[in-house]
């Protein structure tokens, strides 16, 4: 039976992110996720993680200068030592919050850059670092597709499963969002075919396409998803990475099958 998490940026935002916590395992869920909690201090969201008695299974590294338009710094020629530091907090983090895993975002490294291959060999050193950096947690690298994101660099599953060969760390993993495989490639069920066997996704994402409510809603029937999945032997997690239509627990009908809500 798959196992969700709730990702607590976009799930129970009715509530103060700090609260969040508490109420997904009210809801059911044993493990939650997040995008950038830097806002606060890692002590007090380690405490309200423990409080609520949930595992914190991924959160993101800091994505450089959101307010200018950086979503990520990985792939980004110039930004090295940016990266650094961001990856110096990241780690920090992780090791508080006891979390196996860091998003490490690869970013918009613009057109030029791409095209002489300096954002793939920029990307692949400070996969390396990071890799270095993290010890034995993972190191999630995400295909994510360019309606969401214009110009972001890793947009296809056989991409990241090409990059992870070349950085050539065991830890580097492929974060396999369904929402955006299904918006950049289609025919998910064979992409699930393809990666998950052989262990190099270490981490999956859902929502609904094309407007990334809940995963009952939309073109993907996530039943079908969710048995190959088991089919193929996945014993992860995965992430809960939707925007609710009309508040969290009122749409998590579509879980109530898998123990939630």
């Amino acid at each position: 039976m798959p196992r969700f998490a709730a990702n607590i940026s976009m799930l129970f935002t009715e509530h103060e992110f700090l609260d969040r916590f508490d109420a997904a395992r009210r809801a059911g869920f044993g493990a939650v996720e997040f995008l950038f909690p830097y806002e606060f201090a890692p002590d007090e969201v380690a405490k309200a993680k423990a409080d609520a008695g949930v595992e914190t299974v991924l959160f993101n590294m800091p994505p450089g200068d959101w307010q200018a338009g950086e979503r990520g710094l990985a792939a980004v020629p110039g930004r090295e030592a940016a990266f650094a530091e961001a990856l110096e907090t990241a780690a920090g983090w992780a090791e508080v919050l006891e979390s196996p895993r860091v998003h490490v975002l690869a970013g918009i490294p613009g057109a030029a850059a791409e095209a002489t291959g300096e954002a793939e060999a920029v990307y692949v050193a400070n996969l390396k670092h990071a890799a270095a950096r993290l010890g034995e947690r993972h190191v999630s690298i995400e295909p994510i597709n360019r309606r969401d994101i214009p110009g972001f660099f890793l947009n296809r599953q056989d991409d990241a499963h090409r990059i992870r060969a070349a950085v050539g760390a065991e830890t580097v993993r492929v974060q396999m969002d369904l929402y955006h495989c299904q918006i950049v490639e289609g025919d998910v069920a064979t992409r699930l075919r393809d990666y998950l066997p052989g262990g190099g996704v270490g981490h999956m994402q859902i929502a609904g396409v094309p407007g990334r409510h809940e995963p009952s809603v939309g073109e993907m029937y996530y039943p079908y998803l969710f048995k190959t999945i088991d089919e193929l032997g996945y014993e992860g997690w995965i992430g809960c990475e939707y925007r609710p239509r009309a508040g969290t627990v009122e749409g998590l009908g579509w879980a109530k099958a898998y123990g939630i809500g």
